[in-house]
């Protein structure tokens, strides 16, 4: 119990503008009876509604001591020149169980940008998601089966709101967008709390209207607290997430 109250209580500091007694409740649900862990990553909460993440699952099938599990790409739903993929996952509870089976598929206009050329790899984590919350009797959908929810193009800037940052001294010439979609990606950010917090760095309503300076001022910022201190960044960030609750 006092774990319990531990993550409850770091869920509140992560979460307090988000949290309500409907997600507290269900919350708890999750924690007591598959010892899901808040701090470890276990769960995200997107849109007042609770997620369960890859690493998550895989958490507890080592903690219910999982026999195995077996994936393989669905060869007629694959066109790899299209990036399309689908797999089959079969997670084995036990020596004797007869496997509990999960399809996954993926292609560039169901993953965010962020993952484009990984349709393979995110089509299989798919299943195997899939295939491990039927296993375990888990109805929370996981975050990697969420599709397209957080594309880039529709909730980060895209190369024409986002000032260029000019070819230098180092050879990359990489653009700011570049730079904060691989922030993103390697700290596993939110892109619509990036976007807000950003705008609200540079004091303007909206990022298009900063400059080239701020923006790679805010991008800057943002990498070295990421290195600093991940857990803090991402407390700012929730920060920024909508007080009204999500449609049920």
């Amino acid at each position: 119990m006092a774990n319990l109250s531990r993550e409850l209580n770091f869920a509140k500091s992560v979460w307090p503008a988000v949290l309500r007694a409907r997600q507290l409740e269900q919350l708890y649900v999750l924690l007591k009876e598959y010892q899901f862990s808040v701090k470890q990553g276990d769960l995200q909460i997107i849109q007042g509604h609770w997620y369960v993440t890859h690493s998550g699952l895989l958490a507890l099938s080592n903690r219910r001591h999982c026999y195995g599990v077996h994936s393989e790409p669905v060869s007629m739903f694959c066109d790899s020149t299209s990036s399309r993929w689908a797999f089959k996952a079969i997670v084995y509870k036990s020596r004797t169980c007869k496997g509990f089976v999960g399809y996954g598929d993926a292609d560039p206009s169901n993953v965010s940008y962020l993952v484009h050329g990984a349709e393979m790899r995110v089509a299989e984590t798919r299943a195997v998601n899939r295939a491990l919350r039927k296993a375990y009797g888990i109805g929370t959908c996981s975050v990697e089966e969420m599709g397209s929810l957080e594309r880039l193009s529709e909730v980060v800037m895209d190369s024409k709101k986002l000032p260029q940052a000019s070819t230098n001294g180092n050879g990359h010439g990489r653009t700011l967008r570049d730079r904060l979609y691989q922030l993103i990606r390697q700290y596993e950010l939110d892109p619509n709390l990036v976007k807000a917090y950003a705008a609200d760095f540079c004091g303007k309503q909206a990022l298009r209207e900063a400059s080239r300076e701020q923006v790679e001022n805010f991008v800057t910022h943002l990498a070295d607290w990421a290195d600093k201190d991940r857990n803090a960044l991402l407390c700012q960030l929730n920060s920024y997430l909508p007080t009204k609750e999500g449609v049920a």
